[in-house]
């Protein structure tokens, strides 16, 4: 080849050339793609570790803080924010024939505890009518201190000072939740209300919406002499320094199986409303039933209640029957604005022949907020006393 010709030899190294110089740069291409993969490794790896250490971190947080809620369950401690403060109250202006009257007729506070999920405490403190002491119109009065204890299985028991379970306003009475200024007239002559004894309770419900309440507690003790002799509501000891010969038993059965619907029973009896006091004990048994329904904007509440006293003494007055009943329909423009009808009846003499008291009472409620409420209703009485006006309030609850 040596004698080849060197133009020849010229041209096959030009050709050659731009191949090398082609295999050169692609090494030089391979090399930089080695460098970059082998950086990207050093960070997965890197990126690897800290994974890992966060994750190990991490199981070790939710150890320390398992283990925390684990003692904090086994010594029963409370949860955060466990004291709660609400309360309500009212005021009234009563514009009647029989006069005019201001009133700022209840003001009240609720303070409650939770010492454990179970374990808690319901109290009640209210002052009536503003101004309390000798010779002033008000009281201070305690309607609810309560131990209650979840025993599970939708069952509950407490003991101490608590609402007797009858009718609808006893244990549910803020001024936002129902219609009208006043209370209705039966939940205040023959039902007591407000109506609080002391003594121990069992309550449960099932998931068909049937509940029960159970309770023994201290007893009326009605006068045996006077206007009011053996009248209900004159016979509400509240607990301060309360005679205790005759304990009373009470019974309620409730359901509210159908969204808007609640039906009650309620049963009571006591061997003697005079607490051994008269001279012939006084048995009695109050029976009570109602009915409250809201369907759309329409309501309906209906309540009656009877009391049965065994005393020749109450026989004479009349007063061994005692009774009353009141229909309600109701309805609910909106949100803020409410109407309202009430018919009631009741007799505090219903052994003797005579006629009942009767009251016509028709109103608006206005809610300036869920728990804030304006209300204005006229009332027209007949029968043992005749009285008309009208009635304008405000009441509030939080």
């Amino acid at each position: 080849m040596k004698y080849l010709p060197l133009s020849v030899l010229l041209s096959l190294s030009l050709a050659a050339n731009p191949a090398n110089a082609n295999q050169a740069a692609m090494q030089a291409q391979i090399d930089a793609l080695q460098q970059q993969v082998t950086a990207l490794q050093q960070q997965l790896t890197e990126l690897a570790s800290a994974v890992a250490a966060t994750k190990t971190e991490a199981a070790q947080a939710t150890e320390v803080a398992t283990l925390i809620a684990d003692q904090v369950e086994s010594v029963g401690a409370p949860q955060q924010s466990a004291t709660s403060i609400g309360g309500y109250g009212e005021l009234h202006y009563n514009n009647l024939d029989s006069g005019k009257e201001i009133d700022f007729h209840r003001f009240v506070l609720y303070f409650d505890h939770q010492f454990t999920e179970r374990l808690s405490l319901v109290t009640e403190l209210e002052i009536e009518h503003a101004l309390a002491g000798d010779g002033k119109p008000g009281e201070v009065e305690l309607e609810q201190a309560y131990i209650q204890y979840d025993l599970g299985g939708n069952a509950a028991a407490k003991a101490g000072l608590f609402l007797v379970p009858v009718g609808i306003l006893n244990e549910t009475h803020e001024p936002p939740t129902f219609y009208g200024v006043e209370r209705n007239e039966i939940e205040k002559n023959i039902i007591p209300t407000t109506w609080w004894e002391a003594g121990a309770a069992y309550s449960g419900y099932n998931d068909s919406g049937w509940s029960w309440d159970v309770a023994l507690h201290s007893g009326l003790n009605t006068p045996i002499d006077g206007s009011n002799a053996y009248k209900i509501r004159s016979g509400r000891q509240k607990v301060a320094e309360a005679r205790a010969d005759d304990p009373a038993l009470t019974g309620r059965l409730k359901y509210t199986g159908i969204p808007g619907l609640e039906l009650a029973m309620s049963a009571q009896y006591q061997s003697d409303l005079t607490q051994g006091l008269a001279t012939e004990s006084a048995s009695a048994t109050l029976l009570e039933a109602h009915l409250n329904y809201q369907r759309g904007a329409f309501g309906l509440t209906a309540l009656a209640a009877q009391w049965d006293i065994d005393s020749s003494a109450a026989e004479l007055l009349g007063r061994d029957q005692q009774q009353g009943y009141f229909l309600q329909p109701s309805w609910r423009i909106n949100d803020e604005w409410g109407l309202f009808a009430r018919y009631s009846e009741w007799n505090n003499e219903a052994g003797l022949p005579g006629e009942d008291a009767k009251q016509f009472d028709i109103g608006v409620n206005w809610w300036l907020h869920e728990d804030v409420v304006l209300k204005a209703d006229y009332e027209n009485q007949s029968g043992s006393e005749d009285d008309k006006g009208f009635n304008l309030g405000v009441g509030y609850q939080f």
